[in-house]
């Protein structure tokens, strides 16, 4: 229990900072969204060198790498993790910064049902009539919201296809979270250094201390939400933390709507609300199932427990 206690925490606190992450790039008005993306990435492979050296990880760290050099078809894995991780990023960032949070939000609210998706079509693990129809739902919303807007949500399906294909292939890598983050940053390094010293209209810190300080602390506001779900999904189900992850894109929204006054109309919520049943829909059966699965481990332990006293 008192991990579990643990799990939630940290699993809240994860998807809180991601939910006023925006507020975030909101401070950076003047830097373009491609050098915020390159700063994020520089800062947060020399956040993750301090933090291995400080938990003192380094031997646990290099193995896993040596690991990793030898396992060509891991090591390209991971490479394209690491680009599809940097497509979320900079959507993300470029959508926060023209003013678009609530188009944002809308992709966070997404994910979840595309990762179902995901899974049916490449996985192919069963979708049940549920999933069939909270997806449907969801595909109402965004052409609703096509129709609203006269231009489909390009960000908000990014990002939800983006980081739930990252997830896919996250998926299949038996690496630690503080290794794989550390490996993702270090492959899109060189590209952002090349970005910053030769193509960057404003050139590699060339900004007043304060924004300096702010692109420095990129690094620590991408880590800290990811080593902290990591230690999320390490003591709690996957099902809890699926209800956990609806704390982000709703803060985003209501941020969107009550701090940066993006319009939000009716029609809006509408469309929103096709989406959300969606979600509901999905959470019901998500949540249905694992309660068989615990009935099923529980008839089947009485059932053991009864075989070893009729021995």
């Amino acid at each position: 229990m008192k991990e579990t206690k643990k799990g939630i925490i940290a699993g809240f606190l994860a998807y809180i900072l991601w939910g006023i992450i925006p507020m975030y790039w909101k401070l950076l008005p003047t830097v373009g969204a491609l050098d915020i993306l390159a700063y994020r990435v520089i800062w947060s492979f020399v956040f993750m060198l301090i933090y291995i050296l400080v938990t003192k990880k380094t031997s646990d760290f290099l193995n896993e790498c040596k690991q990793l050099w030898q396992d060509k078809k891991k090591l390209g894995t991971i490479i394209l993790a690491a680009i599809f991780i940097s497509v979320n990023w900079f959507t993300f960032i470029y959508t926060v910064n023209q003013g678009r949070v609530t188009e944002a939000s809308l992709g966070y609210y997404m994910n979840p049902l595309v990762n179902v998706l995901l899974a049916t079509l490449v996985l192919k693990e069963p979708l049940g009539s549920l999933g069939k129809i909270a997806c449907g739902f969801a595909f109402i919303g965004v052409i609703l919201l096509t129709i609203q807007t006269g231009t489909i949500p390009v960000s908000s399906l990014v990002m939800a296809f983006s980081f739930s294909i990252y997830g896919l292939i996250k998926k299949g890598l038996s690496l630690s979270s503080y290794t794989g983050l550390t490996i993702e940053t270090l492959v899109i390094l060189p590209a952002a250094l090349i970005y910053l010293v030769g193509f960057s209209p404003a050139g590699f810190m060339t900004y007043q201390g304060s924004t300096n300080l702010l692109l420095m602390g990129a690094g620590v506001v991408t880590a800290i939400p990811l080593l902290l779900f990591a230690e999320s999904a390490k003591r709690i189900s996957y099902i809890i933390l699926g209800f956990i992850q609806y704390v982000n894109p709703t803060m985003m929204l209501l941020l969107a709507i009550f701090v940066f006054n993006e319009p939000y109309t009716s029609e809006q919520f509408f469309a929103f609300s096709f989406i959300w049943v969606g979600i509901g829909l999905f959470t019901y059966a998500t949540l249905h199932t694992w309660r068989k699965e615990i009935q099923f481990e529980n008839h089947k332990l009485i059932l053991d427990e009864t075989k070893d006293k009729e021995k």
